[in-house]
């Protein structure tokens, strides 16, 4: 951590949803110097989330990335059941699953629980930032902050700006971000913003050509891979990003875009086997 970085981002951070996305977000804050409340469902789920984030911790401490030692930086993490320890936040980040009705409802109860003067981001990947924003009392202290799996390697975060986001909130978010040790790109609210709506389609060309036979799972990621850099293929990110996490996304995207973003069959098939990627062990590799 550096002072530059601790002097970016709030003070005080809270994040709705412990699990892999939610959790790493509270990492990421918590090594730039915030200290981060966690809220979730019940109390069994609030300290897996506790776990999570420590053994993250610790791994930062082992690379040397951290300096002092797990209970210096761990005091400043607190876990919770109750929305109303997200008061006196300075930024609330919802990491809810990607479902509107779970999302509006979150936000909502968060935006009863904190200050006037707190700002609200919301983690999600598709979703439209202004369709949300509507459903909230204050949409000008409301921005979409979309981190990347796993949040502690990625180095992207986009900043999801909606019409009624406010001038000053537009300014920080990036600021923000760049306090995180990663880089902010900064798009205007539109169906699966820029890095979901590419990166889903890609993939869902992939799945395509496996459908059909063009290839193996293998060897169309080597293709990209080798020949165009992508640090991963694409069939192996959706492994990682989940195949049910993706299907919504396209599902979504089919509905705003149109039938471009059609699920295959096969993504389809693969879901309801529960082949979800490597969170489930299978996926188009197994694990």
């Amino acid at each position: 951590m550096t002072e530059e970085h601790a002097r970016n981002v709030p003070a005080s951070v809270g994040v709705l949803g412990g699990g892999r996305m939610g959790g790493g977000i509270a990492h990421a804050f918590l090594v730039s110097g915030a200290a981060v409340v966690v809220v979730e469902v019940s109390a069994a789920a609030a300290e897996a989330a506790r776990e999570r984030i420590e053994a993250d911790l610790a791994k930062s401490l082992e690379r040397g990335k951290l300096d002092g030692n797990l209970d210096q930086w761990a005091q400043r993490l607190r876990v919770s059941v109750d929305y109303g320890d997200f008061a006196g936040c300075d930024l609330v980040v919802e990491a809810v699953p990607e479902a509107w009705d779970l999302k509006v409802a979150s936000l909502r109860e968060i935006e009863a629980s904190v200050d006037e003067s707190a700002w609200i981001a919301t983690n999600t990947s598709s979703l439209s930032v202004d369709g949300l924003a509507a459903e909230l009392q204050r949409p000008e202290r409301f921005c979409g902050l979309h981190f990347f799996n796993p949040v502690p390697a990625s180095k992207l975060v986009e900043v999801v700006l909606g019409e009624r986001t406010s001038p000053e909130l537009v300014s920080l978010a990036p600021t923000w971000v760049g306090g995180l040790g990663k880089t902010p790109v900064t798009v205007h609210d539109a169906p699966g913003f820029a890095s979901s709506r590419l990166g889903v389609a890609i993939a869902l060309e992939a799945i395509r050509m496996v459908e059909d036979g063009v290839a193996t799972a293998e060897d169309i990621d080597n293709a990209m891979v080798l020949g165009y850099k992508f640090p991963v293929g694409p069939l192996a990110l959706t492994d990682i990003v989940g195949l049910d996490v993706r299907l919504g996304i396209a599902e979504y995207l089919a509905a705003e875009l149109g039938e471009r973003f059609e699920p295959p069959q096969l993504m389809r098939d693969m879901v309801a086997r529960g082949e979800l990627g490597r969170k489930s062990g299978k996926g188009f590799y197994s694990y």
